[in-house]
């Protein structure tokens, strides 16, 4: 059954305020297949990719069925899979619920424990947690779930891939066995079927839109062949051509991002970067500065290619191919978000051909190739974005032999120098760049220290 407006739904009318507040007005396919048998108590299995609304399609039934509750007890639960989603769906529970009384606090880690501490002990209505911290509470006793009534696992496969399953198993065992369990996955490997068969009772199966190999209606893609060593400098023109506006740029490592944002910001560009190294609040100001405008530039791992909505994004570069064609659809699914309209471009090297020519396979369509006239295809950069592995494998035996000469002779050590491929500190692994005031430094001002905590 598919309805017009949210009205249908029979919502509490202070849910359908915030409906209204945020300008929501006709209910996605997800919405409408889900929210009903939710909002009836049932377990949903459901097959949908980022960017089709299924946040507010469990989301909206979670509030309406935790309203009329007294306080004091955690009762819904929902698992992420990264910081950043985390703290998205948290933002997207105060948003819808802003004229409620339900409560909602983010649990992840990177950021210290207290708050997340008191949340728990206070009883917050709804959780959302990454795996990982969750667990860190339940082993300090933070954390009480004997009155959950709803557990949802959301981006379940992404979950899977980064290796969260036994910890997902550890999380079910704190959780009472008697409650309503939701599942959204944007694909169903056999893992992640087998754990629905365990944790779902009679499931409602939902799959709407497109497959996983196939990206949303409302993307343009083009392909940009390019020498390796001359992507930097075709982002750097693009946008200074105005040809790009708002872009997450997706590179192969974190070694690669750091240059990169480093390398625009040198050519006049404000960028951010996020990455696995980046503390939580370096990569909650990156993502907060590209969501305001203050950046145009936010260059990511694959960290970000899930989970971040940033409304009317208009270009996703992917600076490096990625490693499969799902990954393609998925970083490309960061633009044109609930059927706006946006560009995915693709940088293919000579060498990436073959990785660029699966993706058309599995899209199945031939993406058209762009030259960009007045570019300089033939010029040799003067700086490198990233120091070749073998160069920098050697500078690190070096520095080893170094070490041990000093300590055969007895010498102190010096101090190390920062980043030269042929000696000091090896290239790829710096030092945080401190402010004014012994704080890291904020994006385009230097390297991100690393995470200040390693759990989810």
């Amino acid at each position: 059954m598919s309805f017009d407006n949210f009205d249908h739904f029979r919502l509490h009318p202070d849910l359908l305020r915030g409906v209204r507040d945020l300008e929501f007005v006709k209910p996605t396919p997800i919405q409408n297949e889900a929210i009903p048998p939710i909002l009836e108590g049932k377990d949903v299995l459901g097959r949908a990719m980022t960017g089709s609304g299924k946040t507010a399609a469990f989301v909206l039934p979670i509030l309406h069925r935790l309203m009329a509750k007294p306080r004091g007890a955690t009762r819904a639960l929902i698992l992420t899979p990264t910081r950043e989603l985390a703290a998205q769906i948290a933002a997207d529970l105060a948003a819808l619920g802003r004229h409620t009384n339900v409560t909602a606090t983010a649990i992840f880690g990177g950021v210290g424990m207290a708050p997340q501490e008191k949340a728990l002990r206070r009883g917050v209505d709804v959780v959302v947690a990454t795996p990982g911290r969750l667990l860190d509470h339940f082993a300090r006793g933070h954390a009480a779930l004997r009155g959950l009534e709803v557990l949802v696992l959301d981006e379940a496969d992404r979950m899977l891939d980064i290796g969260f399953l036994p910890d997902i198993r550890r999380v079910l065992k704190h959780v009472p066995s008697a409650r309503q369990t939701l599942m959204f996955s944007a694909t169903l490997p056999s893992e992640i079927v087998t754990l629905s068969k365990e944790i779902l009772r009679n499931p409602v199966s939902i799959e709407v839109g497109r497959t996983s190999t196939a990206p949303a209606g409302g993307i343009t893609h083009a392909m940009y062949p390019v020498p390796s060593e001359l992507k930097s400098a075709l982002l750097v023109e693009l946008l200074k051509r105005g040809e790009i506006k708002s872009v997450i740029a997706f590179t192969r490592t974190k070694h690669r991002a750091n240059r990169l944002a480093d390398y625009l910001v040198r050519h006049g560009i404000e960028a951010g970067r996020i990455h696995g190294n980046r503390s939580q609040g370096q990569r909650t100001e990156a993502l907060a500065a590209l969501k305001t405008g203050r950046i145009p530039v936010l260059v990511a791992t694959d960290i970000a290619q899930r989970g971040i909505d940033v409304e009317a994004l208009s270009h996703v570069v992917n600076f490096d191919v990625p490693n499969s064609p799902e990954d393609y659809v998925h970083r490309a699914g960061r633009t044109a978000r609930a059927d706006m309209k946006g560009d995915a471009f693709l940088f293919v090297a000579p060498e990436e051909e073959q990785s660029a020519a699966r993706i058309e396979r599995a899209i199945g369509k031939r993406i058209p190739r762009v030259i960009v006239p007045g570019f300089d295809y033939r010029s040799r950069p003067k700086e490198a974005l990233e120091i070749p592995l073998g160069q920098r494998l050697a500078a690190m035996r070096a520095q080893r032999s170094a070490g041990h000469a000093r300590r055969n002779a007895g010498a102190a050590p010096p101090r190390p120098s920062t980043g030269h491929p042929c000696g000091g500190r090896p290239a790829g692994i710096h030092r945080p760049a401190r402010g004014p005031h012994g704080r890291p430094a904020r994006s385009g001002q230097g390297y991100g220290g690393r995470s200040q905590g390693s759990r989810g």
